[in-house]
């Protein structure tokens, strides 16, 4: 641990806490884990508040927070943590709208503190290469194919499915915050969004979109997928085909591997967030959120067949 850890508290414990972010910080020196507020998981050996006010009020050492609830509930949270000038740690999506974290950036700023949106998938190993390779190729297309199934990845979890759960959006914007990091300026100009009729929000999402420079790109999003899951994005280019697959894992050119690592998104998550911490600025890139608003506002709605856990 370093000799000025950060005092973080956690807020939402629930899969993904446990999944990624206490490992992730039990092996970071840049933190103390000192608090966790949540209104039914808890976190052994630090004290364990039922919301983040009680926590707050509770823990005024706390220098930062991570946020870790579903979307619909971040806004009240994160805006609580920053009017208390704490250093906020936003779990993908940021908001669940646009104007919400556009809101919590000036508020942020207001306050001198920070404000991550953290895009997991970005952090993935061979994302970085893949851009260098495309910014060093000409691009003729892209598609964008990310299709696995809820029932393995989100089993009983009701919330995605409501209103602002985003449904097949929830893992389909990792694939988009991966595609505005490595391609150009993209626009979306159709989309079709499958709603099972007994569900508010959409299995499966089929995206056309074109960039700045008019090239075609297309996404693919299922949440039905059974065997092999698939999170892929594919570029044709003049130095080859290019395939980014397993969510940004492995990099791949005219079939030959050029870059595959094991994963580490989140220890790289919470190694960004302490820089910005410590340099006294924000990393809040909005461009995925707003491919999804786009994607519900120009999209056209399709019923599909009922969808049950």
């Amino acid at each position: 641990m370093t000799s000025n850890p950060i005092r973080l508290g956690i807020v939402g414990v629930g899969k993904i806490v446990r999944d990624q972010h206490l490992p992730a910080l039990a092996k970071d020196g840049n933190y103390q884990l000192a608090a966790a507020a949540s209104r039914h998981g808890k976190v052994d050996g630090i004290p364990n508040y039922p919301t983040i006010e009680a926590m707050l009020d509770a823990e005024p050492g706390l220098e930062a927070v991570s946020l870790c609830m579903p979307p619909q509930f971040r806004y009240d949270a994160a805006r609580t943590a920053l009017e208390a000038r704490k250093h906020v740690f936003l779990e993908k999506p940021p908001g669940a709208t646009v104007s919400e974290v556009e809101d919590l950036k000036a508020l942020a700023a207001k306050k001198g503190v920070s404000l991550f949106a953290s895009w997991h998938s970005r952090y993935a190993p061979a994302v970085e290469a893949a851009r260098a390779f495309l910014a060093s190729a000409t691009i003729s297309s892209a598609a964008i194919n990310w299709k696995e199934d809820v029932r393995r990845w989100h089993p009983n979890q009701e919330w995605i499915w409501a209103p602002g759960g985003f449904g097949v959006f929830d893992p389909g914007i990792n694939a988009l915050s991966i595609a505005t990091h490595i391609l150009p300026p993209m626009f979306i100009t159709s989309a079709v969004l499958d709603f099972p009729e007994n569900r508010a929000s959409p299995v499966a999402a089929h995206v056309t979109f074109r960039t700045s420079n008019g090239l075609p790109v297309t996404m693919e999003l299922d949440w039905l997928q059974t065997g092999p899951q698939s999170w892929d994005i594919l570029a044709e280019t003049d130095k080859g085909k290019m395939v980014l697959s397993g969510g940004g894992a492995k990099l791949a050119v005219d079939g030959k591997v050029i870059h595959d690592e094991p994963e580490a998104e989140y220890p790289m998550l919470y190694r960004r967030f302490a820089e910005i911490v410590r340099a006294g600025i924000s990393d809040v890139d909005l461009a995925p959120l707003q491919h999804v608003a786009d994607a519900f506002m120009l999209g056209k709605r399709n019923v599909v067949e009922p969808f049950f856990d």
